[in-house]
């Protein structure tokens, strides 16, 4: 597999130091081991193929909205597996120092860049999924926005898998935004195709000093593709960055989502939302670790379960020895829709400082039956008004997600998913 690495990263141009990263990840890979999910196993998953070629994709397989042009303001980049099918980035925007562009592009146009900060927020040697992601990257998008740059328009990823092939899904999405920067980030991952794959997505997201990222995801991969995710955010001092993640994969998916407060006076605001449904298994650690003084980090999970789905929502605060005056807050809340379903919320403070703030809750349970009386007596059908109900509950992320085709997108998905699980539960009475 090695020789395999060079002739790839030859053919691509990548820089030196890109050879180097794959290789070394490639030695890691041999002896490292799966992350630690509390209460989750899930080492039998296949989770590793280790193959790495150029593939190109039918773009005509793309559905139709994507193949249009976007509007001329927009911010969009769209890639069909390792295909990119458009990047747009406004010429004001452009001007201005802002850069969009595929990672293999900007491997080669930017290796400055690159070697400053790619796999540096989530490093290669932290275990075999770091290390394979490294080792056999092929595609993504990379996104700089310079200090004191406002970027008013939200930057929307398409990032497409292309299930029609068997070959993994490995991308990787860095945005890195420099002091006083702002940006907001709006990420969708779809599957075309059935075929049975792996994939192997990263965020990494570099907070410089003041600065402030938005960055909203909407995941619905295929029920055929394995999902391991690691998203992560180095936030530096007074820099806020905000998590809005929806899981609606109909395959079993794990993820890491992390926000590493280093400077002092730092905010993070890490939001999730999962509904399962059918025999899909999903788990999800969600950690906020306050290293700044004065630090904020909150967690806020919420979790849908149908049919025969599991879901396990680990919310992990940690708080670092000097880390004076941080705070640590969060809620993970489970809805059971199905008694044959199994949901965890299981919420973790580790605090080594005594001047600070933490708090957690965390509920398993089946929709309040006050609210649907109440819902009932104005007249909504029981499945309506449960519906509404469930709405509700997943509000703190739906309402965090901005308003455009991604959302009405996942809006839309909810649905689907809860009257599924509403006609094969009543089917059942």
């Amino acid at each position: 597999m090695k020789s395999e690495i060079v002739t790839y990263s030859q053919a691509q141009h990548e820089p030196s130091f890109m050879l180097q990263l794959r290789q070394r990840a490639s030695e890691i890979l041999e002896t490292a081991k799966l992350p630690y999910i509390q209460r989750f196993r899930y080492h039998n998953w296949d989770l590793v193929d280790q193959q790495l070629k150029l593939a190109i994709s039918n773009q005509a397989a793309l559905p139709a909205a994507l193949q249009q042009p976007a509007p001329a303001e927009a911010v969009q980049f769209v890639a069909l597996g390792q295909t990119t099918v458009r990047c747009q980035l406004p010429v004001t925007l452009a001007a201005q120092g802002v850069r969009l562009m595929d990672l293999p592009t900007a491997l080669r146009k930017q290796p400055e860049l690159m070697q400053q900060h790619l796999m540096q927020v989530i490093k290669a040697d932290e275990d075999q999924l770091t290390a394979y992601h490294a080792a056999y990257l092929t595609s993504g998008v990379v996104l700089y926005v310079p200090a004191g740059v406002k970027v008013t328009e939200p930057v929307e990823l398409e990032l497409v898998q292309d299930a029609s092939q068997k070959l993994p899904f490995v991308s990787h999405v860095l945005a890195v935004a420099e002091r006083a920067a702002s940006v907001k980030v709006v990420e969708h991952l779809a599957t075309i195709g059935s075929v049975p794959n792996t994939a192997n997505l990263m965020v990494e997201v570099a907070a410089a000093a003041g600065s402030q990222v938005e960055f909203s995801s909407l995941d619905e991969l295929g029920a055929q593709t394995t999902l391991a995710f690691n998203r992560r955010a180095d936030i530096g001092r007074d820099a806020h960055v905000e998590w809005n993640v929806a899981l609606m994969n109909d395959g079993n998916t794990i993820g890491d989502l992390a926000s590493e407060l280093v400077g002092e006076g730092s905010y993070a605001d890490s939001k999730v939302i999962a509904v399962t449904a059918r025999d899909e298994q999903v788990a999800i650690n969600n950690r906020v670790i306050n290293r700044g003084r004065h630090s904020t980090g909150l967690i806020n999970q919420r979790g849908v379960l149908l049919d025969q789905s599991k879901l396990i929502f680990n919310g992990i605060g940690q708080i670092v020895h000097g880390a004076s005056g941080a705070k640590a807050d969060q809620k993970n809340r489970v809805l059971m829709m199905s008694d044959e379903a199994h949901g965890d919320a299981n919420p973790l403070l580790l605090i080594d400082e005594n001047d600070v703030i933490a708090a957690h809750a965390a509920s398993v349970g089946p929709v309040d039956p006050i609210q649907m009386n109440y819902l009932m007596s104005r007249g909504l059908t029981y499945p309506t008004a449960e519906r509404m109900v469930i709405h509700g509950f997943l509000d703190a992320v739906l309402s965090g997600m901005p308003a455009g085709l991604v959302r009405d997108r996942m809006l839309a998905i909810l649905e689907r998913k809860l009257i599924h699980g509403q006609k094969q539960r009543f089917a059942t009475v």
